[in-house]
C-alpha cells in the first residue's frame, strides 16, 4: 500500500497541522495504536470553516467540513509521523456534527472523512469502525469534529 501517493493522486492540499489550544496532546502513540485528538476544519490559512449544520451550513457543506477534518488530520499525521504510509489501517472513527435538534443524517455528513480514509488507504485498511453522533454546540461554532485511532506499522 502507498497511501502517500493515493492521496498525492487525489490534487488535495494538506492545510497546516493544528497546535494544542488547550492542555492535550493532538496525537499520541501507544505501541502499535496512533490516537488522534478531536481535530476541526482547518483551512489552509489556518481559519476554521464555522458554521451549524442545518442552520448556516448544508448538508454539502457539512459533509465538505467533514472531509476538511479529514485533511487536517492527515495534516498531523504526516507531521508526527513523517509519511501516511506508516498507518496500516483505520481502526475507529468518531465523528461529531454540531447541528439543528431535528437534523438526522450524521453519518452522511461524517462520509466526508471517511471516503477520504478509504481514498488514502483503501476500502479494507481505510474504513474502520465509526460513531456518528449530533451535538448542540462545538468549539469555536465549528461544523464538526472527529477523533481517530490507527494501527500503525
Amino acid at each position: 500500500m502507498n497511501a502517500d501517493k493515493n492521496f498525492e493522486k487525489l490534487g488535495l492540499n494538506l492545510p497546516p497541522a493544528p497546535t494544542p489550544l488547550g492542555v492535550y496532546k493532538p496525537c499520541l502513540i501507544d505501541g502499535k495504536y496512533l490516537y488522534l485528538s478531536g481535530h476541526g476544519p482547518v483551512q489552509d490559512d489556518k481559519s476554521l470553516i464555522i458554521g451549524r449544520i442545518g442552520k448556516e451550513m448544508t448538508m454539502e457543506e457539512g459533509k465538505l467540513a467533514a472531509r476538511q477534518v479529514g485533511l487536517t488530520m492527515l495534516s498531523t499525521i504526516k507531521a508526527n509521523l513523517g509519511s501516511l504510509d506508516k498507518v496500516k489501517r483505520v481502526i475507529k472513527v468518531l465523528g461529531m456534527v454540531n447541528c439543528t435538534p431535528e437534523f438526522e443524517r450524521h453519518p452522511y455528513i461524517i462520509n466526508g472523512c471517511s471516503e477520504l480514509f478509504a481514498a488514502v488507504w483503501g476500502e479494507d485498511n481505510g474504513v474502520g469502525t465509526r460513531s456518528a453522533v449530533g451535538f448542540g454546540s462545538l468549539p469555536d461554532n465549528i461544523p464538526v469534529e472527529i477523533e481517530a485511532i490507527f494501527e500503525l506499522y
